[in-house]
């Protein structure tokens, strides 16, 4: 047992040093996981495309499933699409090649908003994300429905990312 332990350690350290988690310009990031909010549980999926060193461009969509029939929330309370820049932080602070975090802005179908990210590639083309979002101004600004606060609140979301 120690021998697998030793060897799936030497393995996983050599993949450490190869992951790159943000490279530039070109370089296109695809995630896919689950969010978090209130009322209600999702999937999200996220592609981004390096426009320069440090900023990167991407689309966003999410998706409730998990929600109370109580809400009576149709497909357009349960779906989201979102625009997106990310501000690539991971070598300007110096980070590692296989960590990258990325504060951004999103303009999307309920609102505008700010996230804050992060990724962590365990190979060169696999690894984690966690983000968290927030609104900053919503389109519709009387009371809100519980239902018409989905994708209008905090949401966290994780899973996996892919470099392509």
């Amino acid at each position: 047992m120690k021998k697998v332990i030793v060897a799936l350690t030497m393995i996983l350290g050599v993949s450490f040093v190869n992951a790159q988690a943000f490279e530039g310009k070109e370089d296109s990031k695809f995630q896919i996981g689950a969010n978090f909010q209130k009322n209600g549980t999702g999937i999200v999926v996220v592609y981004d495309y390096g426009m320069g060193e440090n900023f990167s461009l991407g689309l966003s969509s999410s998706y409730v499933l998990g929600i109370d029939k109580e809400l009576g929330a149709d497909f357009g309370d349960r779906v989201d699409l979102k625009a997106r820049f990310n501000a690539n932080l991971g070598n300007v602070f110096q980070l590692g090649d296989n960590v990258d975090i990325y504060p951004g802005l999103n303009l999307g179908l309920k609102n505008f908003g700010g996230h804050l990210g992060g990724r962590y590639f365990f190979t060169d083309g696999f690894g984690l994300f966690i983000e968290a979002s927030t609104p900053f101004a919503k389109y519709k600004t009387e009371n809100l429905t519980p239902a018409e606060k989905l994708h209008n609140q905090f949401v966290f979301s994780f899973g996996a990312t892919f470099n392509l």
